[in-house]
């Protein structure tokens, strides 16, 4: 008597939860198992650089109940996790968790001035990612906030270095002194559009744009950095638009 065979699709979905999370840094890959518990930080099996700024042990991923999760074991640093259109980003403070719900994502954190790109291949994802059309302006929004020309110029001088690199990984932002002249403005201009943007994205609940007396000068400004890249807000098609700034600086 033969024996019934389940059908074709929950054998796919019972093959895809056996299948390893994907993760890539440097170009250099590595296959999460479930059961698996890998770990990101100065140490574990993904260890990123010698970073005094960056703990020890700073993220998980592991598949718990069906899902793959990222979770933040640290105690100061926070990341941002998006899915490959920056149309979804979740905000990972430490002791909190999120899953990963899309096919593709990047984790995108800082430590210090150093920002670190990761991308995930995730199987058996919860959602498809949509598709976003391209701006067809200099005024880009983000819920109920628009990015005027100059704000968004800003967060792109700011993003460059990481924009321009090969590959994904670790890349230094630049000062803000260094930003003000990519750009020809005033240091003063470029703090005043900075403290403007800020407080814009701060209004709609992003995380880590209120500065205070007790943050390192440089946290809002990295914070900033971080969502930008893992929202898309600016890309490498952007960059043309720096030098055409800086041009028009000097002809002013």
């Amino acid at each position: 008597m033969s024996q019934e065979q389940p059908p074709a699709s929950q054998s796919s979905a019972e093959a895809d939860t056996r299948a390893p999370l994907k993760v890539d840094f440097c170009g250099e890959l590595y296959e999460v198992q479930p059961g698996q518990v890998f770990r990101i930080g100065r140490q574990g099996d993904l260890s990123l650089d010698d970073n005094p700024f960056l703990h020890r042990s700073f993220l998980v991923l592991e598949y718990v109940h069906g899902l793959w999760w990222l979770s933040n074991v640290g105690s100061r640093l926070a990341a941002s996790a998006a899915d490959s259109t920056g149309s979804s980003v979740s905000h990972v403070a430490p002791g909190s968790r999120v899953p990963l719900v899309f096919p593709e994502m990047a984790l995108v954190f800082s430590a210090g001035t150093t920002t670190y790109e990761i991308l995930l291949q995730v199987p058996c994802p919860a959602y498809s990612a949509c598709t976003m059309s391209a701006a067809t302006d200099m005024e880009t929004t983000i819920g109920a906030v628009s990015l005027t020309a100059s704000q968004r110029l800003l967060i792109l001088a700011l993003a460059e270095p990481w924009l321009r690199r090969a590959g994904t990984g670790p890349v230094d932002l630049p000062r803000n002194v260094d930003a003000a002249a990519r750009l020809g403005w005033s240091l003063t201009r470029f703090n005043r559009k900075l403290d403007n943007v800020c407080d814009k994205l701060d209004r709609v609940g992003v995380k880590g744009m209120r500065g205070g007396p007790k943050a390192h000068a440089s946290f809002r400004r990295v914070a900033l950095v971080d969502y930008a890249l893992a929202a898309r807000l600016v890309g490498v098609e952007d960059l043309p638009l720096l030098d055409a700034a800086a041009a028009a600086a000097k002809e002013a």
